[in-house]
């Protein structure tokens, strides 16, 4: 993620520094209450991920004005937005459906957000013109969405809102709605697109390779409350729930250390390199894990444990494993490895795995 500039707003333009945004999103809704702390700087894009009704909508549409805060605050370049209507707040917003009107020519849908600012007909279409060029969509000004591609109508959707240079750009997973090979195409212009925009921009996902691509920083939102927060490759080396591990893919266990050693809460120990005292959380890859139908006598791995498997799926082009037993684990194998050890739910298995291919930190 380095190729690409991300040098803040007023640094990049040679100008002032703004604040960015500061909030504390407090929502409470029926027995749901979030509350996420977010804070950013010009230039910067922070991604929201967590699992389904984790409240990153419900945080986006708080940012947006389309849920009032119930407590909390929420600035945006020092100033307070908790009473501004949507309307008035320097936000713009790309939905997950795009939301684009169906009776108007991409020019006049990036048109609309001018024209409700008071700019004229003419001037409104200027500005939008210039964005759909620069969008890569001057030939398509005059269709309607229905005779655009999703690569096309999200670039129309993000060309209207950002027509109105906003102070904080929230994007609703914007690349849902899109095909496998689209997505590819279009996450590139986006995250190229989102390079140049010198406000903050506050993604929503579900998917960690968009987030991974396209934001700075992630924040992990569970059940209404940051549970991490950091960088991708540090969110990716230390995460510290299983919703984080699954979504980055590593086995995760949490347990006690005494030098190599850590005994698990589940119980079983597993050997480190790291000396370490304390709780601690430890991490290894499916594909650290090395399967036999037999308990293995020559191999130099330091933790073995007896398993059995518990389901078994295609995982690219390789075969996941999910094992119970000793230790509850998932390992990767190749399809020919899964047919020579006639691996079915059911059986019986010994599982590997070096101490070098173990990670271990703090709790």
């Amino acid at each position: 993620m380095t190729d690409i500039d991300r040098t803040p707003a007023g640094v990049r333009a040679g100008g002032a520094r703004g604040e960015g945004l500061d909030a504390r999103l407090v929502v409470d809704h029926g027995t749901f209450r979030l509350d996420v702390a977010l804070t950013a700087a010009p230039g910067d894009v922070v991604a929201l991920l967590g699992p389904n009704g984790a409240g990153k909508t419900t945080a986006l549409r708080a940012l947006a004005g389309l849920v009032p805060l119930t407590g909390g605050h929420l600035r945006l370049d020092g100033a307070a937005l908790e009473r501004t209507p949507p309307e008035s707040r320097p936000v713009g917003v790309v939905f997950q459906d795009y939301l684009l009107f169906p009776h108007l020519s991409a020019l006049d849908n990036v048109a609309f957000g001018p024209r409700c600012r008071g700019a004229s007909k003419s001037e409104a279409r200027a500005q939008a013109a210039r964005w759909l060029d620069r969008m890569g969509l001057a030939d398509h000004a005059g269709a309607k969405p229905r005779r655009l591609s999703g690569g096309q109508a999200q670039r129309v959707a993000l060309a209207r809102a950002l027509v109105t240079g906003p102070r904080l750009l929230l994007l609703d997973e914007p690349l849902a709605a899109l095909d496998a090979r689209t997505r590819l195409e279009v996450r590139a212009q986006l995250r190229r697109h989102l390079a140049e925009f010198e406000a903050v921009a506050v993604l929503v996902t579900h998917d960690p390779l968009d987030a991974m691509v396209l934001a700075d920083r992630l924040v992990v939102v569970e059940h209404g409350r940051v549970v991490q927060e950091g960088t991708p490759s540090e969110i990716a080396r230390r995460p510290r729930t299983d919703y984080v591990a699954q979504l980055v893919g590593l086995n995760l266990y949490r347990g006690e250390a005494e030098g190599h050693t850590v005994r698990l809460a589940s119980g079983p120990a597993v050997t480190i390199t790291e000396a370490l005292s304390g709780a601690v959380f430890v991490a290894f890859p499916p594909s650290a894990v090395t399967l036999y139908r037999d308990r293995p006598s020559g191999s130099s791995a330091r933790n073995l444990w007896q398993c059995e498997v518990a389901g078994l799926e295609t995982h690219g082009d390789q075969i996941r494993a999910d094992l119970t037993g000793e230790l509850a684990l998932t390992a990767d194998l190749t399809t020919v490895a899964a047919a020579e050890l006639d691996l079915h739910p059911g059986a019986a298995v010994w599982a590997t795995v070096k101490a070098t291919q173990t990670h271990a930190y703090p709790a």
